[in-house]
């Protein structure tokens, strides 16, 4: 009988996480932790000092992620200003459930030429992998986790 309710109670757990994934996602409140990049050229990064991260709001998408890559096109840029670092409020967002569990979010960037779309795949767990595409840099790759509210 403890075997069944330990069972059940992993479970109910895991539900409840998936629920409250899910309820993030749709509600467009949520913070990406980078933990790895992968650029396109090159091989993965560890991002030790860990304060990457990926903050979407319903009205509001701040970037404060670095980049390793090749840059085609770039206005004049300040010494500090390298990386993904932007704040955007004009922006397409699009979830699309997965078939195997999942989620699929897709963000069309308006008005900043650091990343033109940036495509989050969210495992029910909470892994998720960021991938950043720009008209004039390489793409890029981040592999991380959405953030439960307790945890910075």
């Amino acid at each position: 009988m403890n075997a069944a309710y330990a069972q059940n109670a992993k479970a109910d757990k895991k539900a409840a996480q998936e629920k409250q994934i899910k309820n993030k996602i749709d509600s467009a409140n949520y913070t990406f932790k980078a933990n790895y990049a992968l650029p396109l050229r090159g091989g993965q990064v560890i991002l030790t000092t860990n304060n990457y991260d990926l903050k979407v709001n319903k009205d509001t998408v701040t970037a404060y992620l670095p980049y390793y890559g090749r840059v085609y096109f770039s206005p004049p840029l300040n010494a500090t200003d390298a990386g993904i670092k932007f704040t955007s409020t004009k922006f397409e967002y699009k979830v699309t459930a997965k078939k195997k569990g999942g989620w699929l979010i897709v963000i069309n960037f308006k008005d900043t030429d650091r990343s033109t779309r940036m495509t989050l795949d969210v495992a029910v767990n909470g892994a998720a992998t960021l991938s950043s595409i720009s008209n004039n840099r390489d793409s890029i790759t981040f592999y991380g986790e959405l953030l439960n509210d307790n945890k910075k």
